[in-house]
């Protein structure tokens, strides 16, 4: 039997079981609260202009041997809900990066806060992973200390656009995909919470010396341009210079998740997690102590 289509096959098997497997309703959905803007009311041009364009209110960006892109929000924020609805590129993507997260690394270069969602591109043969992480006050230099959770998702999401959302309030952060919450990192210190204004980002980039199982896979240009595409952008923050007054949605209908929500993210954790950094023996727990 042709290696061929025996990818084809097993390619085919996990979507149809993925297809089929759906997570219970969350029963609250924070993204019919939130107004969607067009791109250019609330970002801008990062880097890689050439690589960037609006078209009927879809952003495109795309990677190829001489470039990415990326994207900055107009604004930096204290707390809200930010989101996107993002489509994929299919087929071989290792190494490659496509994102949406918060940073303030341009204020505090060298000693700065960052929280993530990250599409980790793939081989043709296997889906691709979700990675939530967060830091405060690290560096590229080595001193990251990152809290990496990965997770498969319950569709194929280069085939249509899903919703991705951060929602940072001073007392939590959910990473929601299609409003079901995912992951919950809770306050439990000042020195494990990032407390420091951010601005909101997305892009696409070679990361190849890590993205793809511990950079095993590297990004190959003969399937380039690598293509990311973004709509039904949400900023629903409290900007860092606004009113004091300002108050960022909720995690729930009250001012957590509600048991409802928690059975949704349960279940994904059950079925689609891959990987949780307080569950892995080869690092050193005494740096994240709230595992």
């Amino acid at each position: 039997m042709p290696h061929s289509f025996l990818i084809l096959l097993s390619l085919f098997l996990f979507f149809s079981f993925i297809s089929s497997q759906n997570p219970p309703s969350p029963g609250y959905f924070p993204s019919n609260q939130v107004q969607s803007i067009a791109f250019d009311h609330g970002f801008r041009n990062r880097w890689g202009s050439q690589h960037q364009k609006v078209d009927q209110g879809t952003l495109t960006i795309w990677l190829d041997s001489s470039s990415g892109s990326g994207f900055k929000s107009l604004n930096r924020y204290q707390s809200g809900y930010f989101g996107a609805a993002i489509k994929l590129h299919p087929g071989y993507t290792a190494g490659v990066i496509t994102s949406f997260y918060l940073s303030n690394n341009e204020d505090y270069p060298g000693n700065h806060d960052e929280i993530d969602i990250e599409f980790l591109g793939t081989t043709s043969d296997k889906p691709y992973v979700l990675q939530t992480n967060v830091f405060m006050r690290g560096s590229g230099d080595g001193n990251i200390i990152g809290r990496e959770m990965r997770f498969h998702l319950w569709f194929d999401p280069t085939q249509d656009f899903h919703n991705y959302a951060i929602l940072w309030t001073r007392e939590q952060i959910i990473f929601l995909v299609d409003d079901v919450p995912i992951r919950r990192y809770e306050k439990k210190t000042e020195a494990t919470y990032p407390v420091r204004p951010m601005w909101v980002y997305g892009s696409i980039w070679d990361a190849s010396s890590w993205a793809t199982e511990d950079g095993k896979y590297k990004a190959d240009y003969k399937y380039q341009p690598f293509i990311g595409r973004y709509n039904n952008f949400k900023l629903g923050g409290c900007a860092a210079d606004g009113a004091s007054s300002c108050h960022p949605l909720s995690g729930g209908p009250g001012s957590w998740m509600s048991q409802q929500q928690e059975r949704a993210m349960e279940w994904v954790q059950s079925n689609y997690l891959v990987y949780n950094y307080c569950h892995d023996p080869r690092r050193d727990h005494t740096l994240t102590p709230e595992c």
